[in-house]
Parts: C-alpha cells; sequence; structure tokens
C-alpha cells in the first residue's frame, strides 16, 4: 500500500518567521527543503492576506542551496545530497511549470469558445439571411472583377472608335 505524500500549509509572518501548519512548529528553510526533499507537497501563504508564496520560497531554497554550492556536494554522502537536491529542483520545476501550463489551458480553451461563438454568430445570420463579412467580401471581389472587365471592354471601344474617327 502506498502512502500520498503529506501536504503541509506553511504561513509566514510579517516577522519573515515560517510556521508548519501540519506540524505546529516554526520551521526554516531548510526543513521545508527536507520536506521536498522527503516527496511532502508543500504550500507558502502570506498568514494576513493568504497570498500564495510557495514560488518566492522554493526560489529562495535553491539560491541557498547553490550559494553553499559544490563545497556541500564533496562531504561524504555527496551524491545523496545531489540526488536531494535534484529532486528539491525537479520540485520547483514543477511547481513553476504550473501557472505556464494554466495559461496554456486557458489560452486553448479561449480560441475554442472563440470558434464556437463565430459558428453560432454565422449560422444566425444564415437563418435570418443577413450577409456575413466573408459574403460581403466575396460580393466586392465580383464587383472588382466586374468593374475590372468594364474598363477594359471600355477601353478597348474607346480604341476602336478612334480608329473610325481617323479614317
Amino acid at each position: 500500500m502506498t502512502t500520498s505524500p503529506e501536504r503541509h500549509l506553511i504561513k509566514k509572518y510579517a516577522n519573515r518567521k515560517l510556521y508548519d501548519t501540519r506540524t505546529s512548529r516554526y520551521i526554516t528553510l531548510e526543513g521545508i527543503a527536507q520536506l521536498v526533499r522527503g516527496g511532502h507537497e508543500i504550500k507558502v501563504v502570506d498568514r494576513d492576506d493568504g497570498r500564495d508564496l510557495t514560488h518566492v520560497t522554493l526560489s529562495q531554497i535553491v539560491v541557498s542551496e547553490e550559494k553553499r554550492g559544490p563545497a556541500r556536494l564533496v562531504d561524504a554522502g555527496g551524491e545523496m545530497l545531489h540526488d536531494r537536491g535534484q529532486a528539491l529542483l525537479d520540485y520547483v520545476k514543477k511547481t513553476l511549470n504550473v501557472p505556464g501550463d494554466l495559461r496554456n489551458q486557458v489560452e486553448r480553451r479561449r480560441e475554442g469558445i472563440e470558434m464556437m461563438a463565430d459558428e453560432a454568430i454565422e449560422r444566425a445570420l444564415r437563418r435570418l439571411r443577413i450577409p456575413t463579412r466573408r459574403d460581403v467580401d466575396r460580393i466586392n471581389d465580383r464587383l472588382d472583377k466586374l468593374a475590372l472587365q468594364i474598363r477594359k471592354s471600355n477601353s478597348a471601344m474607346t480604341g476602336s472608335r478612334r480608329r473610325k474617327a481617323s479614317r
């Protein structure tokens, strides 16, 4: 039986302290990093206004991990630390891509809705026998072609009249 990852709601206070509501204890950025490495899901919110600060907090963790640099990986068990760091980076990447994925989904749905609305409007116009923009454009194209043909035939007629007059 597999257990689902624990979810931790962490509240950030104005004094920058972080409070894990699941354990009812204050937690550090390193503690949050350990939770993420352990497969736990986290959400960090501003205690006063409920604003989601997860991305900012995870970015701070990544920056602090990077500041420690390769020296930390040289220690005994460096590969394990590297793997844990990779798990943290994977989690951050997944979390940071969520807004982009949502934006793409919203864009695709918006385009679908626009197409459905356009088709519905076009059907309604056809039922009411009101020409659509496409119909008007086709009529204008035909008028342009006819006008061109008339000009050509007028110029041909004018040329033949001049020839007759000059004889």
